[in-house]
């Protein structure tokens, strides 16, 4: 049975990260609440499409995220210049039906008991923070918390983005420490 060829369609969406853009895609392309970051050919190992796109000369990092690839290009490379060859790449990719990701069901997340505190933290990434993040073509994740100190990871357009200190101290660690006082002392980048 030949399955019909896909209708994909991409719109492209800035972020604060001037060397970052995000293609937004009319279909998931990983499931929700995950997200892949590859800043490098070598971690693309299970990214086909990620690989391909490490082609480019002027791609320095690939993110995937529900609906949306974020791409890092190099900072001498104006978007104008590139934007229409990955947006075609991309829609040809799609509309051939390949995987995006190879994925490796042996692997199992063992997690660790949480206290309230983790939780909460946990909750409120979710609810308050993420969704902002996302929208800038990027993600948050909880990393740890011990001592005061919430540590998180930023991905996507968010590494290397020169507003992205400021994210993490004004929003992120004001949020946390006002909405857990006498909890949560900072926010690092883990």
């Amino acid at each position: 049975m030949i399955s019909a060829p896909k209708n994909i369609h991409i719109y492209l969406e800035s972020n604060p990260n001037p060397n970052s853009l995000k293609f937004v895609v009319n279909e998931m392309l990983v499931p929700e609440g995950m997200s892949f970051d590859f800043p490098n050919r070598e971690s693309a190992a299970q990214a086909p499409l990620a690989q391909e796109l490490f082609d480019y000369p002027f791609v320095e990092r690939v993110f995937y995220m529900s609906n949306f690839i974020t791409i890092t290009k190099q900072e001498d490379v104006e978007w104008l210049e590139i934007q229409h060859i990955l947006k075609d790449h991309i829609t040809k990719y799609l509309e051939a039906g390949k995987y995006i990701m190879e994925w490796d069901d042996s692997s199992s997340v063992i997690s660790e008991e949480e206290t309230e505190s983790v939780k909460k933290i946990k909750t409120i990434l979710e609810e308050y923070i993420r969704p902002a993040v996302e929208q800038d073509g990027g993600a948050i994740t909880y990393h740890s918390f011990k001592d005061g100190v919430v540590k998180v990871k930023l991905q996507g357009s968010c590494s290397g983005c020169p507003s992205s200190m400021i994210t993490l101290k004004a929003g992120i660690e004001n949020l946390l420490t006002r909405m857990m006082p006498g909890e949560v002392n900072a926010v690092e980048a883990f």
